[in-house]
């Protein structure tokens, strides 16, 4: 796995691989690799020839009193975690070579409807930050498919609707969310829960499966299930930003006739914000 850090660098070794007759498969991290990240490199290398990861540690998509300046950086463990789950080049640049004339002047990309409501409302600015950086990503490797994963579900919906209003030729392929043993989302900021909160974070999945079971089993009052689990949260110690059920396809809320939904939820344990979702089929059998 090579390892560079210029678009020029970047856009040579991919324009090598397609002249190859390979086709390029890419994974946009922030770094702090963990096994989900690895399921995506897994997917990419599955479905193309040649995969190309980045980290990039995007202030665009940073709030002023986010974890920006303290997110981990972990370069030499993440190096080792992209080369097991099958990279071939690795894309490491830094603020300026993505922002050259600074952030203040830089085109950004807005998408309306999905990035609204949930952590768009709980992060202002959020979803523009990452379209745009995700567009200049994509726009930079020029892949024919790229992988995100479902646990920021949203975002994953954000980066659907760019791809298809913009027009570009890249396949966007979910992966479903990986999980620990106790069934906690993994994430890069699991890392900041001290282990009284690990042991406390699971409860925050087991909420949207008691809500999932209850909705199978035909309950259609969705405040009053919101208003159970977010009630559950807090008695475990968690302070609730968001609980809702949403339309899967649509981002739209949910009326008691929709058969595909998805059960978002984002909420506090300590400093650290944990989100997580689930979608259920209520056609399927549970």
């Amino acid at each position: 796995m090579n390892t560079v850090k210029t678009i020029r660098d970047l856009r040579a070794a991919v324009a090598q691989a397609r002249a190859e007759g390979k086709q390029i498969g890419f994974v946009p991290t922030m770094g702090n690799l963990h096994a989900g990240h690895a399921a995506l490199v897994t997917k990419a290398a599955q479905r193309a020839d040649f995969v190309v990861a980045s980290i990039f540690v995007n202030p665009l998509q940073f709030g002023p009193n986010e974890d920006l300046a303290t997110y981990p950086r972990t370069l030499a463990d993440d190096q080792d975690k992209l080369l097991d789950a099958g990279c071939h080049l690795l894309f490491t640049p830094d603020v300026e070579e993505m922002y050259p004339d600074g952030m203040a002047g830089q085109t950004r990309v807005s998408v309306p409807g999905v990035a609204e409501g949930l952590c768009g409302a709980s992060r202002p600015g959020h979803f523009e930050g990452v379209a745009t950086v995700v567009t200049k990503l994509l726009n930079m490797v020029q892949p024919d498919l790229a992988v995100f994963g479902q646990k920021d579900f949203q975002q994953l919906a954000v980066i659907r609707t760019l791809v298809r209003d913009l027009n570009m030729p890249i396949q966007i392929i979910g992966e479903p969310t990986v999980r620990a043993a106790d069934g906690l989302a993994l994430s890069s900021r699991n890392g900041y829960l001290t282990p009284e909160q690990r042991t406390v974070a699971p409860t925050l999945y087991r909420g949207l499966q008691q809500i999932a079971t209850a909705l199978h089993a035909g309950e259609r009052d969705f405040a009053q299930l919101i208003a159970a689990a977010q009630q559950q949260q807090q008695d475990a110690g968690f302070r609730p930003d968001y609980l809702e059920i949403r339309e899967a396809n649509s981002l739209r809320p949910a009326t008691a006739a929709d058969r595909q939904l998805v059960i978002l939820v984002a909420a506090f344990l300590g400093s650290t914000r944990l989100i997580d979702n689930l979608t259920l089929d209520l056609d399927a059998t549970p």
